[in-house]
């Protein structure tokens, strides 16, 4: 069974809510048990940096945030969980990147023109307040995603442009310097559970209506009881449709108990019954991990280390991945006897024998819109050029069954150009030369 890399990143700027737990740790931390999955989560601190400039609160966030998703089930030795300063190689890959992006690409990036756009609309210069890390946020989770070679990126869906861009910086690098990077894909769950804040709208930090997700029972117990209701009296039938109440209640408790407490709306429960269930449903759920979570929260030595060992997996795949993109873009050394030089299409190397070379595909995207692949031999001769496919996910698709052997060339003959003075027998050398 083939492994598919999934990738998560949690920010360090707020304590965790009942609004995360259902919608992003409850279900990451199922999802990561999955057979046939590799996961990684990692702590967004550099990210954090951008929009949080209190030092206390991102160390706090950091550890508040490492014991909730430990709390809640996450298994250090089945994932790869780590803090993204510990991986120096994030911002040498961020400056890689850098240097094969497009301003033009960082310039329709959703963050940075609702700044824009709002210092407009007040009458400021345009660029009044950005920082330049607000404005290369995209190519630094793009440098998160690439260099880890992760399949699948789970992202709401307004993180997909981000998705996107990590995309076009791995196709530009792969056009320039060989096929290095696995272009990733937006993982967008359509289902994602949202609950209600205590007034009502979407239970966010920003808004000022959550309900931390490790709060005492006593504390649980008021701030559910502040939770807005209408003016119903105890025997009214009451609407489950927009109540906040019964919205929570839904994401905690089974079906059967969700079906019960509609009929109770129906039948005039009161206001306070109800928040009383909700109450139990709740605390039934976290009280468990509760315990552990205050157990990690008074030992943040342990914590540490379970970060550290985290990144050390991580830095095992990108470090020698770091490298291998430091010798692609000419970043080698300059001792004979530790590199090889390529000049003029030979290749040659003092005191130590010659790394064997290999034809590669180069994906790109075009003006037009449409995506391309090409295959260069060795010495960058090109041997096969594709024809143009909507979509990357189709021309990688292609990039695949060539890599299985010449035999794919007849079934992709109509999305393939042939090359002037290059044999069909040269390029099924190649082919199997990636083959072997």
């Amino acid at each position: 069974m083939s492994t598919t890399r999934y990738l998560t990143g949690i920010t360090t700027t707020g304590t965790p809510h009942l609004g995360n737990f259902v919608g992003s740790i409850r279900p990451s931390v199922a999802a990561s048990l999955r057979p046939g999955v590799q996961s990684f989560y990692f702590l967004a601190d550099y990210h954090a940096l951008v929009k949080c400039e209190d030092p206390a609160r991102i160390q706090r966030s950091t550890l508040e945030i490492s014991a909730s998703w430990l709390a809640a089930g996450l298994d250090p030795d089945k994932v790869v969980f780590y803090r993204q300063s510990d991986i120096p190689e994030i911002p040498e890959l961020t400056w890689l990147l850098t240097c094969v992006t497009g301003k033009g690409l960082l310039n329709r990036a959703h963050a940075y023109k609702a700044s824009v756009d709002k210092n407009q609309e007040t009458g400021r210069e345009s660029d009044d307040g950005v920082t330049a890390g607000l404005f290369m946020y995209p190519v630094l989770m793009a440098a998160d995603i690439l260099a880890f070679k992760a399949h699948k990126v789970p992202v709401g869906r307004d993180q997909v442009q981000h998705i996107e861009m990590a995309r076009d910086m791995g196709a530009s690098f792969n056009h320039l310097y060989g096929e290095h990077f696995v272009l990733p894909e937006a993982a967008v769950d359509e289902h994602v559970a949202t609950l209600p804040g205590l007034d009502g709208r979407k239970m966010s930090k920003s808004y000022d209506n959550t309900i931390p997700l490790f709060s005492s029972r006593a504390q649980l117990q008021k701030l559910i009881g502040g939770i807005v209701t209408d003016s119903r009296a105890p025997g009214e039938p009451k609407d489950v449709e927009g109540s906040a109440l019964f919205q929570i209640y839904q994401a905690f408790a089974t079906p059967e108990e969700t079906a019960a407490l509609r009929q109770q709306y129906a039948d005039g429960i009161a206001w306070g019954a109800a928040k009383e269930l909700l109450l139990e449903h709740v605390d039934a759920v976290i009280a468990p991990m509760r315990a552990q979570y205050e157990a990690l929260m008074a030992d943040p030595e342990r914590i540490e280390a379970t970060l550290l060992a985290g990144a050390e997996r991580a830095r095992a795949l990108a470090t020698p991945f770091l490298r291998e993109l430091r010798n692609a873009v000419g970043l080698r050394s300059l001792a004979p006897s530790q590199t090889v030089f390529a000049s003029g299409g030979s290749v040659f190397a003092a005191g130590r024998p010659s790394a064997k070379r290999l034809p590669a595909f180069k994906q790109y995207r075009e003006q037009d819109g449409k995506f391309y692949f090409k295959l260069v031999d060795a010495d960058g001769r090109l041997l096969l050029q594709s024809l143009a496919f909507d979509a990357p996910k189709e021309a990688g698709a292609a990039i695949a069954q060539l890599r299985q052997g010449p035999a794919a060339l007849g079934s992709l003959a109509g999305r393939l150009a042939l090359v002037a003075g290059v044999a069909t027998s040269d390029v099924a050398e190649a082919l199997e030369q990636l083959n072997q």
